[in-house]
C-alpha cells in the first residue's frame, strides 16, 4: 500500500467528518447531487461510499490483491470519532433508542449531544424482509402522530388488521382452532418493516440522529479497565487472500461513553460481549427458530385486506416447532412464510424445503395461484423468551432489541418489545450521562435492568414463559398444543413453576443414520422454487474478492466432523445454497466442504445449527448482503432473476466434464446475464436449472 494512497484515505475520512459537522445550505439543499444529499442527511448510501457496495452488472469488475503484497492493514492508525451515544444496527429497536435520545436532548436544550447509528446495510431498512403484524404501543408513545390524518410525516402504509385465523394443518385439510389471547390482533396494523425502518430513519434524522447506513460494525473496543469504549467498523478493500488491495481503507473507530447494541438476533458483538462480560450466567440458553418468509402480489379478486392467517401442523413433522403465517397487506399483498425451530432433530430437514411444501397446502395455494413472487429472505428468531433473557446491562453501555431476545412467541410479535427496549434504554443511558461528567468515562446502565423488570416486555414474556418449552417435553406436539391452551385461558402466567430450555439448539441434532431421510419434491415454479430462483429474489450481492465472512478454521477438519454423522445438514439447514458438500475422488471422505459466500442472506443459521459449532458468522463489509427492499418496487417486477455468482467455486467439480458446466441445459449450472450459477450437486436437490433458464 502506498503512502499516498494512505494518505487520501485519511483526507478523504477527514473530510466526511469536517462535512457533517457544517449546516447544510440552501446552495447544498439545490444541488441536487446524491452526495451532497446524503452529507446533508448525515449518511452516505452505499452507492456513494467507495468500497462499501458493488452495483449487479453481468460484467464484474475484478480487482485482487497483489501476491508480493506484505504490507500490514492492521499498522496504519484508524480514525475515530467521539460521541455521546453511540448505537450498532438501525432496525426498530437502534432507531427508538435514538429517537428517543435525541428527545430527551432537544427537550432540555441540549441539542449537542451526539447520537450516532451505524447500519451495516447500504441504506436503511435494505436487510429487513417485508410483512410484519405490528403491535403499536410502543410507536404510540415514541410519535404519537404516527398515523394521523394531521401528520403530513404519517406513516400511511399501515394496514389495520381486520381478521385473524388459526389453523391446524393436516397434508389436504385445514382444522379451525381457537386462537389464544396472544394472538388476538385488533388493534394492531400490518406494515412492510422494510418500510417502516426507512421512515423511522427518516425521523431520527429530522430530530438530529447522525445515521452511517452502510458502515459494519465489526469489533468491540474497550478501556483498559475493561468497559467498553465504542465500536470499529471492519477495513475495506482487503482481498480473498488478507492482503489490502489498491482500494485499501482503514476502519473507522467510534467512542462513546455508552454504546447500544442492536443488531438483531444473534449479532456477531453481541456474542463477543455477551461472552466477556458472561451475561448469560444466570440465564438459560437461548434457542432459535429459522423464519423464511416470501412477499406475493397476488389475484385481487383473492386479496383479503387486513386478513392475518396462522397454521400449525403440516408439513413440519410432530417433533419439529414451528408454523406458518400470511398476511394480506397494501395493495393485494401477501407476506407468506415459515418459522421452524432450530432444535428440531431430523439433519434430513431442510426448512426451506418445508416451506416450498407448505405453499402447496390448499389453505395457502388457493391465494397464491395467479399470483407474482416479488421477493425472498430469511431471518433467525430468538425464542427462548423469559427465562432465557442475559443480563443487558454491561460497562458502558447495553444490549436492546431482538440482540436480547426480547420476542413474544406466542404472541408472534418482537417489534414492539424491541421498541420499547430501546426507549427504556435510552432513558437509563441519557440519565446516566447527564448526571457525570464527560471526564468520568463509561457509564453503567444500572436504571436499564430495573426500567426493564418494571415494563411490559418482563409482564409480557414472564406471562407466557412456559408456552414454548412446553413442545419440548415428553408430551410432544398434541401435548405442547393443549399446556398452551391451559397457559393461556386458566393460568395465564400464574403458575409456580418455570419449565426449562433443556439445551442448545444444535446439541439437540441425532446422526443422520437415526433419522428417516426427507425427499423434497420438485417445485412447479410457480407456487414452489428451486433454492437459487429464491435467493436471486434476496438482492443479495457481496464483493467477491474479500476474506469470506462465513470463517470456518480447516475445511477438511469441518467435513471429517460433519459429514460422516450428519451427510451434509449444513446443506439443508441453510436457507441460500451457502454450504455444499461437493463429490471430490482425492478426499478422504469421498467429498469436499464448500462456502458459496456470495449467496449468503445474513440469517445466521448456520452459527447456531451447525452441530460442532465451527462456523463463525462474521459481518462482511459494509452495505452488502441481502435487499429484498429493492425488488418490492415496481421497476424490479420486470426482472424475475437477478445475477447471483459464487466466489467460493474457482472451478467445477472435478468429477465433471466440460459439458456438464458450460451446457445451458445442465442441472448443475446455467447462465444468466453472463455470470454462471452454480447448481448444488450435493445430496438436496429442489429442481433443475429450468426456472432459470426461463426467466433469463
Amino acid at each position: 500500500m502506498s503512502l499516498p494512497g494512505l494518505a487520501s484515505s485519511a483526507i478523504r475520512r477527514s473530510t466526511l467528518r469536517a462535512l457533517r459537522t457544517v449546516e447544510a445550505s440552501p446552495r447544498w439543499l439545490a444541488s441536487g447531487s446524491v452526495a451532497s444529499q446524503c452529507f446533508v442527511r448525515g449518511y452516505r448510501p452505499a452507492s456513494v461510499t467507495a468500497g462499501q457496495r458493488r452495483a449487479l452488472s453481468s460484467t464484474v469488475r475484478r480487482r485482487f490483491a497483489s501476491v508480493d503484497d506484505s504490507f500490514d492493514p492492521s499498522t496504519i492508525e484508524r480514525e475515530s470519532d467521539e460521541v455521546d451515544v453511540c448505537i450498532v444496527g438501525g432496525g426498530p429497536a437502534g432507531l427508538s433508542a435514538a429517537i428517543k435520545l435525541k428527545q430527551l436532548a432537544n427537550a432540555a436544550g441540549n441539542e449537542d449531544f451526539r447520537v450516532l447509528l451505524l447500519e451495516k446495510a447500504g441504506e436503511l431498512g435494505d436487510h429487513i424482509v417485508s410483512g410484519n403484524v405490528v403491535e403499536p404501543s410502543a410507536l404510540n408513545e415514541l410519535i404519537p402522530d404516527w398515523n394521523s390524518e394531521d401528520n403530513p410525516n404519517r406513516f400511511e402504509p399501515a394496514t389495520p388488521a381486520t381478521k385473524d385465523k388459526l389453523r391446524f394443518l393436516t397434508k389436504n385439510s385445514s382444522i379451525p382452532i381457537p386462537a389464544p389471547p396472544q394472538m388476538n390482533n385488533h388493534g394492531n396494523y400490518i406494515i412492510s418493516l422494510n418500510q417502516f425502518t426507512k421512515w423511522l430513519g427518516e425521523r431520527a434524522e429530522e430530530v438530529g440522529v447522525e445515521v452511517y447506513a452502510g458502515f459494519a460494525a465489526s469489533e468491540m473496543l474497550y478501556h483498559p479497565d475493561g468497559s467498553v469504549k465504542g465500536v470499529a467498523t471492519n477495513d475495506l478493500g482487503i482481498g480473498r487472500n488478507g492482503k489490502p488491495k489498491d482500494n485499501f481503507e482503514r476502519g473507522m473507530e467510534f467512542h462513546a461513553r455508552c454504546t447500544l447494541i442492536a443488531e438483531g438476533c444473534h449479532g456477531s458483538l453481541t456474542k463477543k460481549v455477551i461472552k466477556k462480560f458472561d451475561l448469560r450466567r444466570d440465564s438459560q440458553p437461548q434457542t432459535y427458530g429459522l423464519g423464511i418468509k416470501e412477499v406475493w402480489e397476488i389475484d385481487p379478486a383473492k386479496f383479503e385486506k387486513g386478513l392475518v392467517a396462522h397454521s400449525m401442523g403440516y408439513p413440519l413433522p410432530s417433533d419439529t416447532y414451528g408454523g406458518g403465517w400470511m398476511y394480506h397487506f397494501g395493495d393485494n399483498m401477501v407476506s407468506i412464510g415459515l418459522v421452524v425451530g432450530l432444535d428440531y432433530p431430523n439433519p434430513w430437514l431442510a426448512p426451506y424445503g418445508e416451506f416450498q411444501k407448505m405453499k402447496h397446502h390448499p389453505m395457502y395455494k388457493h391465494y397464491l395461484e395467479g399470483g407474482k413472487c416479488i421477493s425472498y429472505g430469511a431471518r433467525t428468531l430468538n425464542e427462548g423468551g423469559y427465562q432465557s433473557i442475559p443480563k443487558c446491562a454491561f460497562p458502558g453501555g447495553a444490549l436492546i432489541g431482538d440482540t436480547a431476545g426480547f420476542l413474544n412467541v406466542p404472541k408472534i410479535k418482537g417489534t414492539h418489545t424491541a421498541m420499547r427496549s430501546g426507549m427504556l434504554a435510552a432513558e437509563a443511558a441519557y440519565d446516566a450521562l447527564a448526571g457525570t461528567k464527560d471526564t468520568e468515562g463509561a457509564v453503567f446502565l444500572f436504571d436499564y435492568e430495573e426500567k426493564l423488570r418494571n415494563s411490559s416486555i418482563w409482564r409480557e414474556l414472564k406471562q407466557v414463559r412456559n408456552m414454548r418449552p412446553s413442545f419440548n417435553t415428553p408430551l410432544g406436539l398434541y401435548g405442547g398444543i393443549a399446556y398452551s391452551g391451559l397457559e393461556a385461558y386458566i393460568l395465564r402466567g400464574y403458575s409456580p413453576w418455570t419449565l426449562k430450555h433443556r439445551h442448545r439448539d444444535h446439541e439437540a441434532t441425532k446422526p443422520a443414520d437415526q433419522c428417516k431421510k426427507i425427499e423434497y419434491p420438485k417445485p412447479d415454479g410457480k407456487i414452489s422454487f428451486d433454492i437459487l430462483t429464491s435467493v436471486s429474489r434476496t438482492g443479495t450481492n457481496h464483493e467477491e474478492d474479500q476474506p469470506c465472512h462465513l470463517q470456518v478454521a480447516d475445511w477438511d477438519k469441518h467435513a471429517a466432523l460433519e459429514w460422516p454423522k450428519y451427510k451434509g445438514v449444513e446443506n439443508r439447514f441453510c436457507p441460500a445454497g451457502v454450504y455444499e458438500y461437493v463429490e471430490d475422488e482425492t478426499k478422504e471422505i469421498g467429498v469436499r466442504f464448500q462456502i458459496n459466500a456470495q449467496n449468503c442472506v445474513h440469517c445466521k443459521t448456520c452459527d447456531i445449527k451447525v452441530p460442532d459449532q465451527d462456523i463463525n458468522w462474521q459481518t462482511p463489509q459494509g452495505g452488502e448482503g441481502p435487499n429484498p427492499a429493492s425488488r418490492e418496487s415496481p421497476t424490479s417486477h420486470a426482472r424475475d432473476y437477478q445475477t447471483i455468482s459464487h466466489h467460493a467455486v474457482h472451478s467445477p467439480p472435478s468429477n465433471l466434464s466440460s459439458d456438464d458446466y458450460s451446457s445451458p441445459g445442465s442441472d448443475l449450472f446455467s447462465s444468466t446475464g453472463g455470470i454462471t450459477i452454480f447448481r448444488a450437486t450435493s445430496s438436496l436437490h429442489f429442481g433443475s436449472a429450468e426456472s432459470a433458464e426461463r426467466d433469463s
